[in-house]
Order: C-alpha cells, then sequence, then structure tokens
C-alpha cells in the first residue's frame, strides 16, 4: 500500500524469542511416561516407522495425511478432535497439545506452556493495544519473529491476535488492535507472517500454527448481566462485511494464518461455532484457509447448555463439525463425537475431513519428520530466550506506541540536568524507571483508589521540581470477562490528579496507563496539567521507556489506534448495539471515527511529537475512470456507485507521493495517514484510512513517502447488502491539514 524514503530505522529481527530443546519448558510433545522424549515419525531410532506413508517426508502433504487417516480408527480420529490430542503407540504418535499463547510473548496461559527453573519466563512485549499505537507495520512483523515459540522445532501457538471492532469499556480491549479495520488487517497480517515464516525458504512449511481469534463479531464480555456466552450479536450485512469480517479476511489472505478461532457468541442467532456460513462458506470456501479452524475454548458445550442450541450434546458434536468446525478446544468433541457418528448424525467422512485438517497443519509444522533436533531449529536453547536483543526490541516497541496527547510550551521533555527532584505518584507508579532523585507514591492503595493519599502527595509535589502521575487501570478493572460501565478514571484518582497538580511546585505529567480509553477532559483542560501521556500496558520494559519519552531520549511518535468518548457516551450507547453507523431516528451516534460524529476527548490517530511536521502534496491524479463495459446500465442511466469487480478493477492504481518535512529541532518518527472521505452514498464513512507510513526524519530535514492507492480495494465501500462497490463522484483524500479531491467516474 505504502512505501517510504528515507523511513524509520528498521526494527532488527530476531528468529526466536521462546526457544526450546529436549527435556524442558512447555508440556512436551512425547509421551510423559518415556524415559526420553518420542517423537512422530523417529525412523532413525524405530525403523519399523518407515513403512508407514506417513512418515515419509518425499511424499507430498496431502498424500501423508490420507496414509495416516487410514490406519486409524474412529475411536482414535476422534482423540485428534480435542486441543490435548491422544497419542497412538502402535503409529508410534506421541500426545500433542495444542492449545498454547503468544498474544503479546509467551505466555503460561494455557496447558501447551510451562516455564521452569531453567527459562523461568519470556520476554513480555507491551499489549497489542500498545504495539498497534506504533503504526508501524514492520514493527507487528519482527515482535512475532521475536514471539515465535519454538519448542523443540515447531508449534501451534492457539492465540497470538484478537480481531475485534471494540466498544472503549470492553474488557478484551488491551489484546485489541484498535478500532480501524485497516489498521487491524495490516496488524493481524504482519503478525502472523512474523511468527509463522519458516526460516527454510519453503513456502508451505511453518515455523509456528498461529490463530486469528475470535471470529466473529466477538464484542462482548460481560455488560450488565450479559455474558458472551449468551450474547446473540445481531449484525447488518453492510457492518459484518465493511467493518468486523476484514481483519480476520486479512489475516486469512494476507497472513496465510494456519488457524483460525470461532467465538462463544451467536452472530444472527446462530452460534459462530456451529455457523456453515461462517466457516465452511466463509473462512474455507471464500478465504482459502490453509490450515485449521478451532473453537474458543468450551464454545460447543456452551452452546449446547448455556445457549441450548440443540436439545442434544450428540447433536451439538455433529453441528459443529458439519459447519467446519476441526478441534475443539477442550473436550465436548472428545465425549459426544462417537455417538453421534453411531447415531447417523454426522458421517465418519467428515470427522476424516476435520482430522485431515489438523493433521495437515502439524506436517507443516515438522511433527511427523522425526526427531527435530536434526532439524532447522534443533539447536535452540535457553541461551536463545529473552535475549538482550528481545528486551530491546521489547523496549523499543513501547516507545513507539507512546502517546503524547497534551504538551504545554516548556513542559516535556523534561531536563535530566536542569530537573534535581522528581515526584512519582499514583497506584502505577511503581514502574517508572527514573534518572533523577526520586520520591515515590503510590496515592492510592490499588487503581480502584477507594481512598487517595491526598495530603502527603501534596507534600511531595510541592516539593519537587516536576511531578509524574501515573494513573489508569489494571486486570482488576479491564480484563477478559471484565467490561466497564464506567469510563472515568476509578474512585479518587481524579481527585488526587486534581490535588496534586494544585500543590505541584513545577511540570505535571499526567501518565495514563489502560487499554481503553477514558473521559479525562479534567485534566485535558485543566492548565495546572501541561502533559498527557497515553501508555497503554507497556510490557517489561515500560518503565524505561516512559522514562525515554519523559527525559527526551526519544522522541514521541505513536497515535491513538481509538477514540476515547466522553462518559455521556456510554451512558447512553448499549454495548449489545453492534450498529456501527447512526441512527437519528433514534438518536444512536454510531461507533469509531469513520461513524460518529459527536463530541470527543481524543479521536482515533491523535499524537503528538517534539517537533513539528509538515506534509506537501508532490503527486496525486485529479481524477480517475472505472472501465465499464458495453451495454452496462450505468452507460444509459445515472449510478452512484459501481460494483468493484475483477473485470473493471484490475491494473486500476495510481500513486499519491507526499514530502514530510521535519520543521523542529528535534529528529523523530511521523506516522503518515492517507485518509479518504467517499460521496455520501450507501451510508458510506464519513472518512476511512486508506494506508499509513511511519517515516523518521531528521531534524530541518525532508523525506518523500509513496501510497499506492488500489482503486477498487482501498477507495471502495460497502453497500446496503454487504456488496463492495466503488462509489462515483469525489473523494476527498486528506493527510493531516493536507486535502486533495479525486474524481471517481465511469
Amino acid at each position: 500500500m505504502a512505501s517510504v524514503i528515507n523511513s524509520a530505522p528498521k526494527v532488527t529481527v530476531f528468529l526466536c524469542f521462546l526457544s526450546c530443546f529436549s527435556h524442558f519448558l512447555s508440556s512436551p510433545k512425547w509421551v510423559l511416561a518415556q524415559s526420553s522424549p518420542v517423537f512422530a515419525c523417529d525412523v532413525e531410532n524405530n525403523p519399523t516407522l518407515g513403512q508407514f506413508g506417513f512418515c515419509n517426508t518425499s511424499l507430498e502433504t496431502a498424500a501423508r495425511v490420507a496414509d495416516l487417516v487410514k490406519r486409524l480408527t474412529l475411536e482414535e480420529k476422534i482423540g485428534f478432535l480435542v486441543n490435548s490430542a491422544a497419542s497412538v503407540s502402535r503409529l508410534g504418535i506421541p500426545k500433542y497439545e495444542w492449545w498454547s499463547e503468544a498474544l503479546h510473548g509467551v505466555s503460561y496461559v494455557g496447558p501447551g506452556t510451562h516455564f521452569n527453573s531453567v527459562v523461568p519466563g519470556a520476554t513480555s512485549f507491551p499489549q497489542v493495544i500498545l504495539t498497534a499505537a506504533s503504526f508501524n507495520a514492520s514493527l507487528f512483523e519482527a515482535i512475532g519473529k521475536s514471539n515465535v515459540q519454538c519448542w523443540i522445532s515447531r508449534v501451534d501457538i492457539l492465540v497470538p491476535k484478537r480481531q475485534h471492532i471494540p466498544r472503549p469499556q470492553m474488557g478484551k480491549r488491551p489484546g485489541d488492535s484498535g478500532e480501524d479495520p485497516l489498521l487491524s488487517s495490516k496488524y493481524a497480517s504482519g503478525y502472523v507472517r512474523g511468527l509463522q515464516q519458516s526460516d527454510d525458504g519453503s513456502p508451505d512449511r511453518l515455523k509456528v500454527a498461529a490463530c486469528c481469534k475470535h471470529y466473529t463479531a466477538y464484542d462482548l464480555d460481560n455488560w450488565k448481566g450479559v455474558d458472551r456466552f449468551h450474547f446473540n450479536a445481531v449484525v447488518t450485512k453492510q457492518d459484518m462485511d465493511d467493518t468486523f469480517q476484514p481483519p480476520f479476511k486479512s489475516c486469512v489472505i494476507d497472513g496465510n494464518v494456519a488457524s483460525v478461532m470461532c467465538s462463544y457468541n451467536q452472530v444472527n442467532g446462530k452460534p459462530a461455532c456451529a455457523d456453515p456460513d461462517l466457516l465452511s462458506g466463509i473462512v474455507r470456501g471464500e478465504w482459502k484457509l490453509n490450515g485449521y479452524i478451532v473453537s474458543d475454548c468450551d464454545s460447543v458445550d456452551v452452546f449446547y447448555n448455556s445457549q441450548h442450541y440443540t436439545k442434544t450434546p450428540e447433536e451439538a458434536a455433529a453441528k459443529a463439525i458439519l459447519a467446519g468446525l476441526d478441534l475443539n478446544c477442550g473436550s465436548f468433541l472428545g465425549q459426544h463425537t462417537e455417538a453421534a457418528v453411531k447415531g447417523g448424525l454426522v458421517d465418519e467422512s467428515a470427522v476424516d475431513k476435520a482430522v485431515s485438517n489438523n493433521f495437515a497443519t502439524l506436517m507443516r509444522l515438522g511433527f511427523f519428520d522425526g526427531n527435530p533436533s536434526k532439524a532447522i531449529y534443533g539447536k535452540l536453547g535457553p541461551k536463545d530466550v529473552c535475549t538482550s536483543e528481545h528486551q530491546e526490541l521489547a523496549r523499543e516497541a513501547a516507545r513507539q506506541g507512546i502517546v503524547l496527547l497534551k504538551n504545554s510550551k516548556g513542559s516535556l521533555p523534561l531536563s535530566p540536568t536542569a530537573i534535581k527532584t522528581l515526584a512519582v505518584i499514583g497506584p502505577n507508579a511503581n514502574g517508572l524507571t527514573a534518572l533523577v532523585a526520586t520520591t515515590y507514591l503510590p496515592g492510592c492503595s490499588n487503581v480502584a483508589c477507594g481512598t487517595a493519599q491526598i495530603d502527603e502527595a501534596k507534600k511531595i509535589a510541592a516539593a519537587a521540581d516536576a511531578t509524574v502521575l501515573i494513573v489508569g487501570i489494571d486486570q482488576s478493572i479491564e480484563a477478559e470477562g471484565r467490561d466497564r460501565v464506567n469510563i472515568q478514571l476509578p474512585g479518587q484518582q481524579p481527585l488526587l490528579i486534581t490535588e496534586v497538580a494544585k500543590a505541584s511546585k513545577g511540570n505535571v505529567i499526567l501518565v495514563v496507563m489502560s487499554g481503553g480509553g477514558f473521559d479525562i477532559s479534567f485534566a485535558k483542560n485543566d492548565d495546572k496539567i501541561t502533559s498527557i501521556l497515553w501508555v497503554g500496558y507497556p510490557g517489561e520494559a515500560g518503565g524505561a521507556a516512559i522514562a525515554d519519552v519523559i527525559f527526551g531520549f526519544y522522541n514521541p511518535s505513536g497515535r491513538l489506534p481509538m477514540t476515547w468518548y466522553p462518559q455521556s457516551y456510554v451512558d447512553k450507547v448499549p454495548m449489545t448495539n453492534m450498529n456501527m453507523r447512526p441512527d437519528p431516528a433514534s438518536g444512536y451516534p454510531g461507533r469509531t471515527y469513520r461513524f460518529y460524529t459527536g463530541e470527543t476527548i481524543y479521536t482515533f490517530g491523535d499524537g503528538l511529537s517534539y517537533t513539528q511536521f509538515n506534509h506537501h502534496l508532490v503527486q496525486a491524479p485529479k481524477s480517475v475512470s472505472i472501465p465499464i463495459e458495453e451495454g452496462h446500465s450505468c452507460h444509459s442511466s445515472k449510478c452512484k456507485s459501481v460494483d468493484a469487480v475483477q473485470e473493471s478493477c484490475q491494473n486500476l492504481a495510481f500513486d499519491i507521493h507526499l514530502r514530510v518535512n521535519n520543521a523542529g529541532n528535534i529528529s523523530g518518527s511521523h506516522t503518515v495517514f492517507l485518509f479518504s472521505s467517499p460521496p455520501s452514498v450507501h451510508n458510506s464513512p464519513q472518512k476511512h484510512l486508506l494506508g499509513f507510513e511511519k517515516v523518521f526524519v531528521t531534524a530541518k530535514a525532508k523525506a518523500l513517502v509513496r501510497f499506492k492507492v488500489d482503486v477498487c480495494k482501498d477507495l471502495s465501500i460497502v453497500d446496503e447488502l454487504g456488496t463492495r462497490k466503488v462509489a462515483l463522484g469525489l473523494h476527498v483524500l486528506h493527510v493531516g491539514n493536507l486535502k486533495h479531491s479525486l474524481n471517481v467516474r465511469i
């Protein structure tokens, strides 16, 4: 989409940040009762395995899979439909655990990973929402490459990326990549490529098998008595294809992800994990998934026991398999599939198809290639875990994502020589890496802040040359299963902030730690609060990264990946309403910067720098013509749009060249956003993102940024029926304050 000359410094890419060898970490991929690990198709140690076609690495994957499936009994096949896959000792196949997680660093969550005294932990990168705020596609991929969990050779990672277009209150906000479909798409495909791409040059081999979740329209966890296990997301066809589906589509098509996870909720009356249109029809049919479809953990059990979608558990098992589900995170399919087959609810051939998709993924991972110590990653060990390079990447990722929202003249950056004393106050204050004499005070016993230490906080702020308030929330308030009702800072945090600001001798820097946004209008409008930073959840190096920005060792370049609304917005907009577009008749204001036109605290893309960047248009067309065939109805009647079909769209693209000027005295990175406001047809967005590029520009220097705009992909919109169209008429392109009109005609 975009290229850049004099770009932001390339992020160093590392092979694997959690690497494993035989006998360490993880739920091993061998039979635990053995004194030494057992590897599938280890012909060297067990020559009899060489007779099996599925162990013959010279055969195509499909042939190996077919050979394996035909050797299995129904009971054995069913053992491979669940995340804790069974062993088949007669064929030399050990147990396998599918469930491991690596959302922002390899996690202990899930039975597939266990840390120990040899490897006590792995690099913790910033939560996804902060990495997304970097708007740096090369960084997304670099973290993926560093985030790989290699085990002995290759494995699967069940949860690398969440795809939601969440509300400000959503508890899972930290694990999302923001409210814009293009940003989420770029994050998903880049991160997945970093995780999966093998270093042996084979396009069909996998380093790990990544998974994009939660598919689809999964925007509610637990809000005012409505939870994800019972929620039916009613979504229009237009919103589905315009907003909710694009990140998943990009994850599958552009990222070539190995797995998609269906969600707990229903979508228009059908459980996502039992909907053949969503699974077989779209993910595997339209998007051509090369891999497996997995349920969120216990989702099949949920749509039987909680949603009562079927009368019997056997019917539920059959519905899931027939819809296109290949793997059940949980035990439901393991318990009820055999009875479903014997009861005639599902044919054994459907089970064969499901396990074939799972086996094909394991073949691509090298699970059936024998002892992995002989393979490409066989020499990796503890020395490759949490290296200095990985730690620096975690710090760099946090620095790139931090967003400067307010900065009065003379406030930031602080001078490490002029500032002799610093007060650091707040319930999240214990992580800041101080560079000068510092007094710390939590100010509250926890982020709920039932009672604030006002007097003591005022006293130390009055004595310090500058005050840093580090506030916000943590997983006790914002987490899976915990949607927020209130988007104001909790408890007495606002009182603590206001009183400390009044008493402070020097500049007051407010640092907000959270996944979602807040109504902090009181702080935004308080002249005593001279600077505001949003730092997400910045990972293991967050304290150092915050200090780097505050003291001017790093020029902030992050931009908000989501809108910050006033409290009045969440008071009147229920989370159960999935509509993106406003409804003037009911007063519903719509969602995200693309459709919402009401008051905001901060909006998508907001963020400041310590320098000043200007944009100048170098090259852009004033019009573009879409070819249509003779006899097309639009030749004889006025059309407001035409279908974005291949015949009209082939090679239909143009370039936009922009010059970015750093007018200030400080070098830094700058995110260039290319937006478009399409003609007002089909309830189109008021503005949508066409592309973004991060560019590094030294002080008083210039850089050239190029965007290639695919007319049918980038300028198209989705109509009321879910059909992608190119709107005819005037499109206004935006870059900062720069606007350019483009006439699209036939």
